[in-house]
């Protein structure tokens, strides 16, 4: 262990605390106003379509049905100078989430035809599809930087519109005309199935691109109205995608697998998801609904379902010391090189009972495997659900194994392990895992701090969670004097902070967790002129751990509308009485510096500088030639090199008629002049012929 962490280590298991001292103000990074993007917008005087879409003059409803409107799986990208700081690093976590649960990817733009760019513009909005002029911007301004808005944004450059505006919308919500604000009601159209496709989904009040409650409107009263009254505090939520949201990307795109995903498994399935047990041990793992002394459900459903629930568990009362029981996965295939192991662990046995985790590597030509440890974990709370995550860094083929191993001490039960998840992704840094947590939610004593943690450059900090407000809690980051303060840089310069209130569903791509990022600027300061990330020694009050240890803690930056309530209360993100916040706090100065700007390879703009379309034709470039797109409706379409020509369907049957009767005219006139010339030509060798016999008659004679 390093040995910053030891002096607070000791704390982990208590520091759940409420100050005693009054707290210095803090920063509220969207002024403690739960915005949604079109309320940034319209209080920034834009007129945009639906409220964050940018219409070009050739976009019509159908972009979503034409094909040539998608992106390439991959899409290129560039992240202006222009960005904030912490927008970049929102951004770059919004993309880790589209490869989780689609196939769609991001990468750097080196010179391909079409690509976007993000900037900082005025308020949150994209264009809708891949339009093909080359640079496509999507803003992210002031106050968009929350990863579910980012999300938002780039579904509709991936081709998505509202889920409000779907031809079926009338049948689920109610839109209130009058209480909406004068000249925004064309905000609220539907299309019908030709100008938009919903991918045969159901209507989705759960969306991430749906309105809220409260768009647009007038006044206090909501300007949408849905049928079923469960879902009013439901739409505009603006966590992660909805599982319908991500049922349409996937069909739209052809997805049959995600990118960095690889396993989930809540042992439902009597297969245990492909699981097997190893033949190196001398005991086994149990395929059980419940165990005597405890768990006494799963923590998939924690006992809601009936019927159902199960996990696996090791008895450790009937074997001796040392005992060992292995439980291997199916084998998987890396493609990143890193993985985050994810599972809920459970103690009933030896407060020495140990559970082991393994990789179990086939290097080319080894049907065996070669078995490495790689963490073992000790010290297992007993009689509650633990969530653990396992870094690993797997290159080649590998199974992961669970090893569960028999302590000192006696033993009335075992380990069980539950809801295991296995992704491409990064581990969160720390776990903040707060127990009874419902108790706090709307009460005086809902102020509460984390234990200390540390980031990986040697910074102390911790976490405020304020649920004492009657609708919203709020969460902030906090930097506090720590042992390696003597040897880091001051002001902290470009570290990040990500906190994630998790939502504990058993499948990870079906999570819609609550997240909010805050970045450290070295440059930022205080009224009083101080450098808000400065050291807390420095700038900090004093504070107090529950055994009496004394620090000093900075301002938190953060937000006073973190979650309100009722959504905390939805989902799973109380669990058994239990919350868990993932923290990750990463330097992101390296995205402060200018990228260098490849050389396109062929570029739109180029190309089409000199070669305009006409009547709102789309100018692309088709195998290194610029063409024109061309538009066109049910009964009439631009034609030509450069869409100069307009045809309908009655110019056809009118040109088809004319044509035609211009033929059959033809043909007559041809028919009658070969009639003519034929005659002629016979008439005339009837004359000859009558000419010769006279002759021939005249000389018998």
């Amino acid at each position: 262990m390093d040995s910053w962490y030891l002096p607070w280590f000791l704390f982990s298991a208590i520091l759940l605390m409420v100050p005693g001292l009054p707290t210095q103000e803090n920063f509220d990074v969207d002024g403690g106003l739960d915005q949604d993007i079109f309320d940034i917008n319209e209080d920034l005087g834009l007129d945009l379509f639906e409220g964050d879409i940018r219409l070009d003059g050739a976009q019509d409803r159908n972009s979503i049905i034409g094909e040539e409107y998608r992106w390439p799986h991959t899409i290129p990208y560039v992240l202006e100078d222009s960005l904030e700081m912490n927008a970049k690093g929102v951004i770059l976590n919004a993309f880790e989430r589209y490869r989780l649960k689609s196939c769609i990817d991001f990468k750097p733009w080196a010179g391909e035809a079409n690509y976007i760019s993000v900037f900082k513009g005025s308020g949150c909005w994209s264009s809708v599809g891949n339009r093909h002029v080359g640079k496509q911007q999507l803003s992210i301004g002031q106050n968009c930087d929350r990863i579910a808005t980012v999300q938002h944004e780039f579904l509709h450059a991936l081709g998505f519109w509202h889920e409000q505006s779907r031809s079926d919308r009338d049948d689920y919500v109610s839109i209130m005309w009058d209480r909406i604000l004068s000249g925004r009601e064309h905000n609220f159209n539907t299309y019908n199935d030709q100008e938009s496709d919903s991918l045969n989904v159901p209507y989705d009040y759960t969306s991430v691109m749906h309105y809220s409650k409260t768009a647009f409107q007038n006044g206090t009263e909501p300007t949408i109205v849905t049928r079923i009254s469960d879902f009013m505090d439901v739409i505009g939520q603006r966590m992660d995608f909805s599982d319908y949201d991500l049922l349409k990307l996937n069909r739209l795109y052809n997805c049959t697998t995600s990118l960095s995903f690889m396993d989930s498994c809540s042992f439902e399935l009597e297969n245990v998801c492909g699981m097997i047990q190893s033949s190196d041990d001398n005991a086994d793992w149990q395929r059980v609904s419940q165990v005597p002394r405890g768990p006494e459900s799963d923590h998939s459903s924690m006992g809601q379902c009936k019927g159902s629930g199960f996990f696996m568990h090791f008895n450790s009362s009937s074997v001796s010391v040392g005992a060992t029981a292995l439980l291997e996965s199916r084998t998987l295939y890396p493609k990143r090189g890193f993985q985050c192991l994810q599972f809920y662990l459970y103690n009933t046995g030896s407060e020495n009972d140990q559970l082991n985790i393994y990789t179990r590597e086939y290097p080319t030509d080894n049907v065996v495997g070669t078995l490495t440890l790689v963490e073992e974990i000790k010290e297992i709370p007993i009689g509650s659900w633990q969530l653990y995550h396992v870094t690993l860094k797997m290159t080649k083929k590998f199974r992961v194994v669970f090893g569960g191993v028999r302590g000192a001490g006696a033993s009335l039960g075992g380990l069980s392990i539950d809801d295991i998840n296995l992704s491409e992704t990064q581990c969160p840094h720390h776990i903040w895992h707060i127990t009874n947590f419902t108790q706090f939610i709307g009460s005086s004593s809902g102020t509460l701090y984390s234990p200390p943690f540390y980031s990986p450059k040697g910074y102390a900090f911790q976490i405020h969670l304020n649920l004492s407000h009657s609708t919203n809690a709020g969460i902030y980051f906090h930097l506090i004097s720590g042992a390696n303060d003597d040897q880091l840089q001051w002001p902290c310069p470009w570290q990040q902070a990500t906190m994630t209130l998790l939502d504990q569903n058993p499948d990870i791509r079906q999570r819609m967790s609550n997240q909010r990022s805050v970045t450290t600027d070295p440059f930022m300061t205080t009224d009083n002129g101080n450098y808000f990330w400065d050291r807390p020694s420095k700038v900090g009050e004093v504070a107090f751990f529950p055994n009496g240890t004394q620090f000093r803690r900075g301002q938190g930056s953060g937000t006073s509308a973190f979650i309100t309530h009722k959504r905390l209360k939805s989902r799973d993100f109380i669990k058994g009485d239990d919350v868990y916040i993932l923290l990750t706090v990463e330097d992101i100065s390296h995205l402060n510096s200018t990228p260098v700007q490849p050389t396109p390879t062929s570029t739109v703009n180029d190309l089409c500088t000199n070669f305009k379309c006409e009547n709102d034709g789309i100018c692309i470039v088709q195998n290194g030639k610029a063409e024109c797109r061309c538009q066109s409706g049910e009964d009439w379409w631009y034609m030509g090199e450069r869409c100069e020509r307009r045809g309908s369907t009655r110019d056809t049957i009118v040109i088809a008629a004319s044509s035609t009767a211009a033929m059959f005219a033809l043909m007559l006139i041809v028919t009658l002049i070969s009639v003519y010339c034929i005659r002629k030509k016979y008439r005339r060798r009837i004359s000859s012929n009558t000419a010769a016999m006279t002759l021939e008659n005249q000389h018998a004679f």
